[in-house]
């Protein structure tokens, strides 16, 4: 009778443990079990958009689970990061965001989160430059000659600025003080419009993204001088670099993109969506559909894309501060 007792006893102690065992494998299954989101902090068809949904094809094959991605536009970005910034750190949240919400808002928006301490960044995932452009009644042929005219005619350049507090705004101002010229601003409410104005010869120069401006130099509307990348573009090898024509070493400006999650995320959930994109990204297609867009792949491992953001963070911050410029 003991002996029974005790048998029966060990087996419900083997039972108990054996389900919770199984308890414990249902709990810590592996990373991803249900579908993952992409928060895009802008309206659809722009370029953090459009990276996204490539990028998200592609990661459901490769991670097996269904990636939703989903906008949310407001305040130059802003709404979008700090939703992902409060959400939980368990790698079904994640933020693919540019150059505007991570390096450039801090400076000119007082914000509810950090770009650097509030998330943890995945990788940079593109690089697309700027291109220096004029209209075509402007009497110069190289950055140079832009240079020296803008120096004879103080404040009389009209340069067209996206949006105030834009990348290509802000490209226009890093420029201007470093080859120490002096023109007007005028602010547009995006890029579209002030491309419009530029064509029609309401503006004399702007610095533009690739991707939208450079059909209009195909067509004759626009003619560009220089591009803003540290070396020459493959898509067109003959232009030279902001750097180049004008002498300005260490120019360089654009917009770049790239995919972070919110902070203490773990670690091999970090490592794992970096690996995986990264896969995505520098395969052919991807490389190609991306140089077809004026935008090159560019990755780099989680931590050297949190310093990349720490440091560009600060540059901006020194251009904006130096410019005095604040949003009305």
């Amino acid at each position: 009778m003991m002996f029974a007792r005790y048998l029966r006893t060990g087996l419900g102690f083997l039972v108990a443990c054996s389900a919770l065992a199984g308890a414990s494998i249902a709990t810590a299954q592996p990373y991803p079990n249900k579908p993952v989101r992409i928060i895009v902090p802008y309206p659809p068809g722009g370029t953090s958009d459009i990276l996204a949904r490539a990028i998200g094809q592609k990661l459901t094959d490769s991670l097996g689970q269904t990636i939703v991605v989903e906008n949310k536009p407001g305040a130059n970005g802003n709404l979008g990061a700090d939703l992902v910034a409060k959400s939980p750190p368990d790698g079904y949240t994640l933020l693919l965001a540019d150059i505007g919400a991570l390096a450039i808002s801090p400076s000119l928006y007082k914000l509810s989160f950090d770009p650097v301490t509030d998330f943890s960044p995945v990788t940079m995932v593109a690089y697309s430059p700027h291109i220096l452009v004029v209209h075509p009644s402007v009497p110069v042929s190289s950055t140079r000659e832009l240079i020296t005219l803008a120096k004879s005619k103080p404040g009389k350049l009209n340069f067209a600025a996206s949006s105030v507090g834009s990348a290509p705004h802000l490209a226009g101002i890093d420029f201007a003080s470093r080859a120490g010229v002096d023109w007007a601003y005028i602010p547009y409410k995006g890029g579209a419009q002030a491309i419009t104005d530029m064509a029609g010869g309401q503006a004399d120069v702007m610095f533009n993204g690739m991707l939208a401006t450079y059909p209009h130099v195909k067509s004759g509307k626009l003619k560009i001088l220089a591009v803003s990348s540290s070396k020459r573009m493959s898509a067109i090898p003959d232009v030279p670099t902001v750097a180049e024509a004008a002498g300005l070493d260490g120019f360089q400006t654009g917009s770049w993109q790239g995919v972070l999650a919110p902070l203490n995320t773990p670690k091999d959930v970090i490592a794992r969506l970096s690996t995986e994109i990264t896969k995505i990204l520098n395969t052919p297609e991807m490389r190609e559909r991306l140089a077809a867009q004026g935008a090159e792949v560019s990755t780099n491992t989680p931590e050297q894309f949190t310093g990349f953001i720490r440091d560009e963070k600060a540059r901006w911050g020194q251009v904006v501060k130096a410019a005095n410029l604040k949003l009305e």
